[in-house]
C-alpha cells in the first residue's frame, strides 16, 4: 500500500490475471483510488514471434502460417494474408470466390459473436458476486459456466452452422481454401441447397432463442428507447435477459471509452462493403491507411526509433526495455487512439441504434449490443450471397506472386480491424507486420503517455473496498472480447 498525504485519496495497486474465458494470456494492473480504478496498464504477457517466422519465407507461405496465429479467428487471418498477396500481385478475386470468402468469414465472425455472448460474457452474471440480486437463480440456471442450459442450446446450433465452412473451405480452423484469387473449393448445385439449409437452421435458432423475434425486427431498432421497449416485450429471449441485467447494473455507464472508432469495411463485393469503411471522430471521416503507425515506447520491443508505419516497422523482442510493460505495440491512426470492433463497424456504417448507444462514448452495453445486432444484420446478407453463387463458374483466378512488391490486406474480424502488411524482395518475404483488433484495443501507452482503449475504458470502474471483487473489471475487459494470442501473434 502506498503512503498518502493527509486528505489525499487512498491509493493501492492490484493485478488482475490470468483471466479465464479469454483467448490467450492477459494481465491488467490497476491503481485504485476511493474504490474506483484511477489508472490501468494492460499486459499481453505472451510473445510468439509469427512475424519473425515469416521472414525469408516464400510469400505464399503466409497462407499457411498466419491462420495458425489463432484457432478461433483463423479465417480472418487467412483473408488478410490472401488480400495482402492479392494487392501485391495486382490480381482480382473470381466472383464466386469473393462470395464464398465472405460467407466463410461471416460464419466465423457470427460464430464468434455467439460464443462470446453465451460462453464468455453472460456466465459472469452467474458469479457469486450477484447471488443476492433478484432473479439470480434463473440467470445462473441459464448461463452458469458448464452447467447452464444456454450452452446446451447454443453449442449444437453453433456446430451445425460451422458445417457451412466445411462445405466452402474444407475445414475450420486453419483452412487453406482462401487464396488471393478466390477460393479453391467449387460447389455443386446440391451443396448450394445445403448451404441454404444450414443458414436457415441458424436463423431459426437466433429467432427462437437469442431474440424470440424476427432478425429484421431487431435490425430496425433505431434508438436506446426502442431497445428498452423491445426488451420489455421479449422477456423470454436471451438478448432480453441480458438487457434487463444491463439496466439493473447500469452497464451503459460501465467501461466508458472514447468516441473514435475505426473500421476497414466489412464483406466487400465488387468494391462495395456491406459495412462501410472509415472512421468516426465526432463525425464521419475518410480512412487513409497511410496514417497508421505503431509505437513501441512501452513495449518489450526494439528496432524502431519512433512510431513507424507497419510496412517499415519491425517486431524485435527486447525484454530489457525499462519503459516496457507488455509485448503489445501501440497502434495509432494519425496519432490517435482508436477503438475497433462490432460497435465501431456499426457506428461507422451509420446504424442509428449504434450511434445512440455510443453518443457519449463506448460502453459495456454498447459493445455487447453491437455484436448481437451484427448477428441480425449479417445473416440475411449471407442468404443473399448464397443465392448469388453460380455452380459451374470459376471460384479462383490464377495469381502469380511477383518477386518485388508491397501489399496490404485489411479485413474486419469479429473483434475489429485486422491488417497484414507484406514486403516481398527477391521472391521472399522481407517484412511482414500484423496489427490485430486486440492490438488496437489493448495497446499500451504511446510515447506521449496516452493510454490505449481498454486502459481508458477501465478508468472509473468500481472495485470493492478490499479489491477482492473483480466483477466490474471483468465485464469491461470481456466487453472487448479480447484475443490475446492475436495481439502479439
Amino acid at each position: 500500500m502506498r503512503r498518502c498525504a493527509p486528505g489525499a485519496p487512498r491509493m493501492s495497486r492490484r493485478i488482475y490475471g490470468p483471466f479465464n474465458r479469454v483467448e490467450g494470456d492477459l494481465e491488467v494492473q490497476v491503481e485504485i483510488a476511493d474504490g474506483r480504478v484511477a489508472a490501468a496498464w494492460v499486459n499481453s504477457p505472451l510473445y510468439r514471434g509469427f512475424e519473425q517466422i515469416l521472414h525469408g519465407k516464400d510469400p505464399r507461405d503466409a497462407l499457411v502460417y498466419t491462420p495458425r496465429i489463432c484457432g478461433i479467428c483463423s479465417v480472418s487471418q487467412s483473408m488478410a494474408a490472401a488480400a495482402a498477396l492479392r494487392d501485391a500481385a495486382g490480381t482480382t478475386e473470381a466472383d464466386n470466390g469473393a462470395l464464398a470468402a465472405n460467407l466463410v468469414l461471416a460464419c466465423e465472425n457470427l460464430t464468434d459473436h455467439l460464443t462470446h455472448f453465451y460462453l464468455f460474457f453472460m456466465p459472469d452474471f452467474a458469479r457469486a458476486d450477484y447471488a443476492a440480486r433478484p432473479g439470480f437463480d434463473a440467470v445462473a440456471a441459464r448461463f452458469k459456466a458448464q452447467t447452464g442450459s444456454a450452452a446446451r442450446d447454443m453449442l449444437p446450433a453453433r456446430a451445425a452452422f460451422l458445417h457451412l465452412t466445411g462445405i466452402l473451405a474444407g475445414k475450420w480452423p486453419h483452412s487453406l481454401a482462401l487464396q488471393p484469387g478466390g477460393t479453391t473449393r467449387a460447389i455443386e448445385p446440391q451443396e448450394k441447397a445445403q448451404l441454404r439449409g444450414i443458414v436457415a437452421m441458424f436463423r431459426r435458432f437466433l429467432e427462437s432463442t437469442m431474440f424470440d423475434d424476427r432478425l429484421e425486427h431487431v435490425t430496425e431498432l433505431d434508438s436506446v428507447a426502442a431497445l428498452q421497449r423491445w426488451a420489455t416485450s421479449h422477456p423470454r429471449s436471451d438478448f432480453g435477459c441480458f438487457l434487463r441485467i444491463a439496466a439493473e447494473l447500469q452497464l451503459d455507464a460501465l467501461g466508458r471509452g472514447g468516441s473514435r472508432f475505426l473500421s476497414y469495411g466489412a464483406y466487400t463485393l465488387h468494391g462495395v462493403p456491406l459495412f462501410a469503411r472509415g472512421i468516426w471522430d465526432g463525425g464521419p471521416r475518410p480512412f487513409d491507411a497511410a496514417g497508421i503507425t505503431e509505437d513501441i515506447s512501452h513495449a518489450w520491443l526494439q528496432g524502431q526509433p519512433g512510431p513507424m508505419h507497419p510496412l517499415r516497422g519491425c517486431t524485435l523482442p527486447a525484454i530489457d526495455n525499462a519503459a516496457g510493460y507488455t509485448w503489445c505495440k501501440a497502434p495509432r491512426l494519425d496519432g490517435k487512439v482508436m477503438e475497433t470492433g462490432a460497435l465501431a463497424r456499426q457506428v461507422v456504417d451509420g446504424h442509428p441504434l449504434a450511434h445512440d448507444l455510443a453518443a457519449d462514448g463506448s460502453s459495456v452495453l454498447a459493445r455487447v449490443v453491437a455484436r448481437l445486432l451484427e448477428l441480425a444484420r449479417v445473416l440475411p446478407a449471407m442468404e443473399q450471397w448464397i443465392a448469388e453463387l453460380q455452380p459451374g463458374a470459376p471460384f479462383c483466378n490464377t495469381t502469380e506472386v511477383p518477386d518485388e512488391a508491397d501489399g496490404v490486406g485489411l479485413v474486419e474480424a469479429a473483434r475489429g480491424s485486422l491488417g497484414h502488411w507484406l514486403r516481398i524482395r527477391k521472391g521472399r518475404i522481407l517484412n511482414y507486420q500484423i496489427i490485430a483488433p486486440t492490438t488496437w484495443n489493448f495497446s499500451p501507452r504511446d510515447a506521449v503517455g496516452t493510454p490505449g482503449a481498454l486502459e481508458q475504458a477501465l478508468v472509473g470502474t468500481p472495485v470493492s473496498a478490499d479489491a477482492a471483487s473483480s466483477a466490474a473489471v471483468q465485464h469491461v475487459v470481456r466487453s472487448f472480447d479480447p484475443c490475446m494470442v492475436c495481439t502479439v501473434h
